[in-house]
């Protein structure tokens, strides 16, 4: 026991340091991310000080985590560990389990390279992504990070390094078949619930489009959220699957789903910062699209009072750069600046926007909603050769009118799970 209540094992070094083994103390409270607490004096005996990382190991299963230091929560001896920890190695108050000291990341070297101004290389990003889904990097060091990319920016190649790092990072939906689109709106406007309006279009003219959307961050409702009113939206990805084979679309929560994991993670260091870094946002949006397969994507970028690019100009260069690093990432863009000053439909929230797709559907207003709707699924049908350039409008239009989109809505309502037959 070497005079400590941490038991050292003989048979592992790290740092010239010996494994040590320690009593689970499980706290029922989640810590939001993996951390656990040691005796502060003990731990400092070991050469463990706080933010070091740790691998918990138990019986057979194993983990890095952050290590916090505590004179009083934690006796010597014992391990504090969170539900976090708990539930993935199956600990219970009084489990032995084994620590070893981990290594200093190779990350940190990369992330302090981007701080002097330098490129991160291809192979650095897939270090510094591999690090953060290992639980290898404090909180400060994705931080900072996040601050190298936003003080510095970032380069074409480091956006295209970041997309593939982020879509290497989760599963991918390959449904095998063609074409396959996607859309997405920057965001920041009230209603313009185009998805719901654009996926039934495609999907009734035969292109793929196996949508995933966001839950509401600043608005009143996400698409994910509107969906929700009129069917599931936490869909496992086969069951994804499933439903776009046989309805060529569908809506669903991308949360639900383990694509492009890595986002996830930095949207929750992002957030906190209030900082969105444009490299970083553009790998976060064509990585989502490159974890669907998509081959041809219209960028919705609305630009005016109140919407999140209000200069024309900057709204061009964030477009340009959408188009040259989708191509480099295998995918057709074409952008579309639209007026961003007012709110798009004439509803606010899950509810009252699902009554406006279904306007929309049946043949009646908010007309700015069907313009805008049909303008997009337009552009989509033309990129992928659907129909001539210039017809794409019209035929989107068409779709409409003919009841066609609103027949394929409720199709992909009932495969999700829910009410096709549900009225206004």
């Amino acid at each position: 026991m070497n005079g400590t209540g941490i038991k050292k094992h003989p048979d592992s070094m790290v740092w010239g340091k010996k494994d040590l083994s320690a009593r689970a103390k499980c706290f029922d409270m989640t810590s939001g991310r993996k951390i656990v607490v040691l005796n502060e004096e003990e731990a400092i005996e070991n050469d463990i000080y706080p933010s070091y990382r740790v691998m918990v190991e138990n019986a057979g299963k194993q983990t890095v985590a952050i290590a916090n230091l505590s004179r009083d929560l934690v006796k010597r001896g014992e391990i504090g560990i969170y539900v976090e920890v708990s539930e993935e190695l199956s600990l219970h108050d009084g489990t032995m389990v084994r620590l070893r000291q981990m290594d200093r990341p190779s990350a940190i070297e990369f992330i302090k390279k981007k701080l002097d101004g330098k490129e991160i290389g291809e192979n650095e990003m897939k270090i510094i992504i591999a690090d953060l889904m290992d639980n290898r990097l404090s909180e400060a060091e994705l931080s900072a990070f996040i601050t190298a990319m936003y003080i510095r920016g970032t380069t074409d190649n480091e956006v295209v390094y970041l997309s593939d790092a982020i879509v290497e990072s989760g599963d991918v939906l390959d449904i095998q078949r063609h074409p396959i689109v996607d859309k997405h709106c920057i965001g920041g406007i009230a209603g313009n619930r185009t998805t719901m309006l654009v996926v039934p279009i495609c999907a009734a003219a035969g292109l793929f489009m196996p949508k995933t959307s966001s839950r509401s961050i600043t608005s009143a409702a996400g698409t994910a959220d509107t969906m929700e009113v009129l069917a599931p939206v936490d869909l496992e990805i086969e069951e994804v699957k499933e439903v776009v084979l046989k309805s060529h679309g569908c809506i669903v929560w991308g949360g639900g789903m383990n694509l492009a994991s890595a986002d996830d993670r930095l949207i929750r260091i992002r957030h906190p910062l209030s900082l969105d870094p444009k490299g970083v946002m553009l790998a976060s949006i064509l990585a989502k699209k490159k974890s669907v397969c998509a081959e041809y994507v219209v960028i919705d970028i609305p630009v005016g009072r109140g919407a999140k690019i209000s200069d024309p100009k900057e709204a061009n260069s964030l477009a340009n750069d959408f188009i040259s690093i989708g191509k480099r990432l295998g995918m057709k863009i074409e952008v579309l600046i639209t007026d961003g000053s007012d709110p798009i439909g004439c509803g606010v929230g899950p509810a009252l926007e699902c009554r406006d797709v279904f306007d929309v559907l049946e043949g009646k207003g908010p007309s700015d909603l069907r313009d805008k709707s049909c303008q997009m699924a337009g552009v989509l049908m033309e990129l992928c050769k659907k129909v001539e350039k210039g017809k794409g409008y019209a035929v989107a239009n068409e779709i409409i009118s003919s009841r066609k989109a609103l027949s394929k809505f409720r199709e992909i309502i009932e495969l999700q799970g829910g009410n096709g037959k549900v009225k206004r």
